[in-house]
């Protein structure tokens, strides 16, 4: 009796520490992800300036690079069927009425993986190989992730937009911004695991077709 006993104490004294280890490794990674990056606004030129929807600093931000003459092309994924490119242009705050000519909207995209397919199919169509992403800087892991892989050979330069309702500073300390960085934390481990599970899925269901095939 003794020794099965003190087996499941083993087992459980393991499980604990893994689990303990687990929550360290967790924890770090959080901490990390909620620390706000710096924005290095570079002077580089890129062929286009690439927004991703989800508030009006963003979209501002990319008119403002455009003007700037950071890009040759601003293209805004994920825009409302219904919104069109002037209702956008007055919520920024009336740019001038030229730079209508260079913006580009994309409107089949409703999450991040959607953003990069969407951006990435437009960019071949223009033949470009550069952008500027602008997003909120705890959206830009998860969306850098996706794109690099969408656009493995396309040159992606992260502009980051600070939206004043996200403190950055003891940001555990405000309920709302840690439910919102947690959240995208989790978004963003799942998008790492994303091709693994998505690979063991492909491979179950081939597992049966090649058992039929056996002799």
């Amino acid at each position: 009796m003794k020794r099965p006993a003190r087996m499941l104490g083993v087992a459980i004294s393991r499980l604990a520490i893994a689990g303990a280890a687990g929550f360290v490794f967790w924890f770090a990674g959080l901490v990390w992800f909620a620390t706000p990056p710096h924005l290095e606004n570079k002077p580089v030129t890129t062929d286009a300036i690439v927004v991703l929807t989800g508030g009006s600093q963003r979209l501002q931000s990319g008119i403002e690079l455009l003007l700037e003459g950071k890009g040759r092309m601003l293209f805004v994924s994920g825009v409302n069927q219904e919104v069109e490119l002037n209702e956008l242009l007055r919520v920024a705050g009336n740019p001038p009425e030229w730079i209508a000519c260079c913006i580009a909207l994309g409107h089949e995209a409703d999450n991040t993986v959607g953003n990069a397919r969407e951006t990435a199919q437009w960019m071949g169509q223009q033949g470009f190989r550069s952008l500027r992403l602008v997003t909120a800087w705890y959206h830009m892991p998860r969306s850098l992730l996706e794109f690099d892989r969408a656009m493995p050979r396309t040159e992606i330069i992260a502009h980051p937009v600070f939206p004043e309702h996200v403190m950055q500073e003891h940001w555990w300390t405000w309920r709302g911004t840690a439910a919102l960085l947690v959240s995208e934390y989790g978004k963003y481990l799942g998008a790492l695991v994303r091709p693994v599970i998505e690979r063991l899925k492909l491979e179950s269901s081939a597992a049966p077709a090649k058992t039929e095939k056996a002799p």
